[in-house]
């Protein structure tokens, strides 16, 4: 079980985080790099400091490629984990399902307290965030499994009121001292939930077929 579990995890964050990677090249990469233009200031730079910001962008596309893949895996195993723990039967469109309701506890309902941020942006206390984010991920996630999962009728409201309860409590905005414009910060905050969300039910998907093909596998050798 726990081997077919790897297996199929790691071949759905290798293949996912690859094309989550790609999409990322395009989308969030070149708003970071503006935003760090504005954020250090530097407009111009000679012919002769060209190479050295070449291979520091081949390394940071390297660098966030792997990133990329090693946080797909790690979605494509929490689901799967999830969905063995709670007698969930595996495949690619419930898998996906639960990639869905995965980003809607990570990534939407934590985003209307803290959007994504770009370099320079102006930040509130990192503790206060990082708590309010982690509660505000399990109570959602909590709430939505009891929504979907559960029958009774005060076991549903109990989890309406778990996802809605963190909305309450948002972390002490930022004052307006960001050198990042506007459209800037709303543009990358989109594309950065927009790739998040694909991330998490592509991994499902993923993991789902992953999970179906290891298991015929391991059906025909035995």
């Amino acid at each position: 079980m726990i081997t077919r579990l790897l297996a199929a995890g790691l071949i759905a964050g290798v293949v996912a985080g690859l094309a989550v990677a790609g999409l990322q090249h395009v989308t969030t990469t070149p708003l970071i790099l503006a935003a760090e233009v504005y954020e250090t200031a530097q407009h111009a730079h000679d012919a002769a400091e060209a190479a050295g910001p070449a291979w520091e962008g081949l390394s940071r596309t390297a660098a966030t490629s792997l990133a990329t893949v090693a946080v797909s895996t790690g979605y494509a195993l929490i689901l799967l984990a999830g969905m063995l723990f709670s007698g969930e039967a595996i495949g690619p469109r419930r898998a996906a399902l639960w990639g869905a309701c995965a980003f809607a506890a990570t990534g939407l309902a934590t985003s209307l307290g803290l959007a994504p941020q770009l370099p320079g942006a102006a930040e509130t206390d990192l503790a206060g965030r990082q708590i309010w984010w982690v509660a505000t991920a399990a109570s959602t996630g909590a709430g939505l499994f009891a929504l979907l999962r559960l029958e009774a009728t005060a076991a549903k409201l109990f989890g309406a009121a778990l996802i809605v309860a963190p909305q309450f409590f948002w972390p002490t905005p930022a004052a307006p001292e960001s050198t990042v414009p506007a459209e800037l910060a709303a543009r990358f905050a989109a594309a950065s939930l927009t790739v998040q969300g694909l991330c998490w039910v592509l991994a499902g998907a993923l993991a789902g077929l992953a999970w179906r093909l290891v298991s015929q596998d391991e059906t025909e050798t035995a």
